[in-house]
């Protein structure tokens, strides 16, 4: 499966988490300053997106001596340079996409991201948040959770309610529950093996695994 890595110019404070991400037949795409946390990491994009404000001339000039295609747009614009990344990323046919570097920093940005996961270009993508530490995506049906016992795993009715949730292999099950937006009922479960599983019958779910350290 075709598989797309995002770098976004946000935060993530543990780069070695980060790395473990890359596999060597990603694509790699980089949302503007983004190439500067892909490049720290020792991965070239392929393309870098965006209107160019977070990068300097000379290392745009760097970017493209190496042979990275620039995408630039005016910095007049109504998309985020991640939303532009994400739209180039599923135009292109990348199956799965992993964006990484767009928890952090700034709320409103933060919540930004979190949200074009839920868009309707995406319904047929998988697409994550993730910085190797912190995950995040969005389950509209059925999703499966890897990681490690001990590791924190919360569920948020998103837009309305999830109705239906089922989970398994968490330390509190849900067996045909409502999750409502505005309540906490499914906060800061726990793993209790290397795979749970969660399902819903309607609505949209956002799906936070923070891994143990």
């Amino acid at each position: 499966m075709s598989r797309a890595l995002i770098f976004v110019n946000g935060e993530f404070g543990n780069p070695g988490a980060a790395r473990s991400l890359v596999q060597p037949e990603d694509v790699v795409i980089a949302a503007d300053g983004g190439a500067r946390h892909a490049l720290a990491l020792g991965v070239i994009p392929s393309v870098i997106i965006g209107d160019l404000d977070s990068l300097t001339p000379s290392e745009v000039t760097v970017f493209e001596d190496m042979g990275v295609h620039i995408l630039r747009f005016p910095p007049s614009k109504d998309e985020t340079d991640l939303e532009l990344a994400l739209s180039h990323a599923i135009r292109a046919g990348h199956e799965s996409i992993v964006i990484i570097g767009a928890l952090g920093g700034r709320l409103d940005q933060a919540l930004a991201n979190i949200s074009l996961l839920s868009g309707p270009e995406t319904s047929y993508v998988d697409v994550r948040i993730d910085d190797g530490v912190t995950e995040a995506f969005f389950v509209t049906t059925k999703a499966v959770i890897h990681g490690k016992p001990g590791d924190t795993v919360s569920f948020l009715a998103w837009g309305g309610p999830a109705e239906g949730v089922v989970c398994e292999g968490l330390a509190y099950l849900l067996h045909q529950e409502t999750l409502l937006p505005y309540r906490t009922r499914s906060v800061s479960n726990q793993m209790l093996a290397e795979i749970a599983k969660v399902s819903l019958k309607h609505g949209l779910l956002l799906c936070v695994h923070i891994r143990k350290n």
